[in-house]
């Protein structure tokens, strides 16, 4: 099965001193996915290959479409090939359960999703303010000691990052610190379905007591995942969006930004 997430390259490095030495660089790799439900296309995203199916699962939480693991029958990898007449792993078929209602077409994304953007290619924008099946979150606050951890913990594990410096990363902990799971991928919002969807997979959700530490910014479609999976602590080493902040007060989520070196801000 494919799952390469790097690729080597060759480029020309240029010096403080203006001359060009050739050497060899490592690359994250981003290909298209295309998700089908019951066989039909609903989107098709750019990812970093790996955890598609952590992925695709996710993307469904997020979309409204599930909240249970036994409300997801099966996936599988479709036939999709290269130049060569190779699998590519690139498109992926969710089967859902009997008594689960496929996406409202009226709801339908755009053909193309970019890796840099989760829900831009949503038809409105009122279709990303879904209510959660599980209600509002309501966060029962955190350890400061704890949530300063946080953003070492999930560095010291991103190993794609360490070999190309060029994706995002997204990590589950419990309310203690302990890290539950971590993905990484060129896109953030990917990152984040990749561990909702790990977490629906195993019959976790809702993601009550725990906490969800991101390597970058905080937009309003990471704390819209988040909510969608019931997750009450949001921490990112950077800052969030006006509408990030917006929407965790609505629902009830702790939202940290800036936490780095020791000290945080709280924004809801």
């Amino acid at each position: 099965m494919s799952g390469r997430r790097t690729k080597r390259t060759r480029v020309t490095r240029v010096d403080a001193d203006g001359v060009g030495r050739t050497r060899e660089d490592v690359l994250a790799v981003e290909e298209p996915l295309e998700i089908r439900i019951n066989t039909k296309p609903f989107s098709v995203t750019m990812r970093t290959p790996g955890d598609d199916f952590d992925l695709v699962a996710g993307f469904l939480v997020s979309e409204g479409v599930l909240w249970s693991a036994d409300q997801l029958a099966a996936m599988r990898y479709c036939a999709g090939d290269d130049e060569a007449g190779q699998q590519t792993f690139n498109v992926i078929d969710a089967q859902l359960s009997a008594d689960t209602a496929p996406p409202d077409p009226s709801l339908d994304r755009h053909v193309y999703t970019s890796s840099s953007c989760g829900i831009c290619g949503t038809a409105s924008i009122d279709a990303v303010r879904k209510s959660t099946h599980f209600g509002d979150v309501e966060s029962e606050g955190y350890d400061r000691a704890v949530v300063v951890r946080l953003p070492d913990s999930l560095r010291d594990r991103q190993k794609v990052f360490d070999s190309t410096g060029g994706v995002h990363a997204a990590g589950l902990f419990t309310a203690e610190g302990e890290m539950l799971c971590l993905r990484e991928d060129v896109g953030r919002h990917n990152a984040v379905d990749k561990v909702v969807g790990w977490a629906l997979r195993e019959g976790r959700l809702p993601l009550r007591g725990t906490m969800l530490q991101v390597s970058g910014r905080m937009s309003f479609e990471l704390v819209q995942k988040a909510d969608m999976a019931g997750i009450p602590v949001l921490s990112a080493v950077s800052a969030p969006s006006s509408l990030a902040v917006e929407h965790a007060v609505a629902a009830g989520i702790s939202l940290i930004g800036f936490n780095r070196d020791g000290q945080f801000n709280v924004y809801a």
